[in-house]
């Protein structure tokens, strides 16, 4: 398989399922300007994840379109982390899932950025502006958590507590993606977790909360095994394309 592909469809199958966990909140949020706050940071993931699955038919060429790259594959053939297809489960739990996710793709973009690949580059430095957003929203929130009622963090703690243990999986690596660091097409993610563990640090400081210290960190992320969680958000996500063939983006 194609490295470059396979890199392609982590970086977009990360943003289309967060997308979708994300877009449950449509109508449910806590109140009206957070409710929209969430669905646009959904909406921000999918138009992301459609840049990615655009060029990786290109980049396959083998007559599949971004369609049916998004919705006609098998289960194990998605490669997205772990960390995306966790429940949502309270309010807190979501503000987490979305501030860790986007820590992890602001500096994913940042260095992407840079990336001897123009095409990737320029998607990149697109969805960085957006992901900047995404952080200094969900670190707010976290701070907010944290620092206000003593349900407020009880509620974030244990949400840390449940789900801390995937943060890792993020940065897990697809087939052949040490070759493209070779090339300098995209950066190390193990540098990478360096740096996300050193900025999480010190934002839990500024927060009020303490660090994780379990070193145990959930395996399997990116190799086509997935949490009991993704059958079921396949099937709402290739329910119209499968039901009516040919449908588009």
């Amino acid at each position: 398989m194609n490295p470059l592909y396979n890199y392609l469809l982590k970086l977009a199958d990360d943003s289309f399922i967060m997308g979708q966990r994300l877009s449950a909140w449509c109508g449910e949020g806590p109140y009206l300007e957070e409710d929209i706050a969430l669905t646009n940071i959904a909406l921000d993931e999918l138009g992301q994840a459609n840049n990615f699955y655009v060029y990786a038919s290109r980049v396959i060429d083998n007559g599949k379109s971004e369609d049916d790259i998004a919705f006609l594959r098998y289960e194990h053939e998605y490669v997205n982390a772990h960390w995306t297809e966790l429940p949502n489960e309270d309010y807190a739990q979501t503000i987490l899932k979305v501030y860790v996710f986007a820590v992890y793709q602001k500096l994913m973009y940042e260095a992407l950025s840079s990336s001897a690949d123009e095409e990737l580059s320029a998607i990149a430095q697109k969805s960085l502006k957006e992901v900047r957003y995404h952080y200094t929203h969900a670190a707010s929130w976290m701070k907010i958590f944290a620092q206000g009622t003593e349900e407020s963090k009880f509620r974030v703690v244990k949400a840390i507590e449940d789900i801390w243990e995937y943060t890792k999986g993020l940065f897990a690596k697809t087939e052949g993606e040490d070759d493209l660091i070779a090339l300098n097409i995209v950066p190390n993610a193990d540098e990478l977790y360096k740096e996300f563990v050193a900025i999480t640090e010190k934002d839990f400081q500024d927060f009020g909360l303490e660090y994780p210290v379990n070193p145990f960190m959930q395996p399997k992320s990116r190799t086509g095994y997935h949490t009991e969680y993704f059958g079921f958000i396949l099937c709402e996500l290739q329910y119209m394309q499968r039901a009516y063939p040919g449908c588009t983006w």
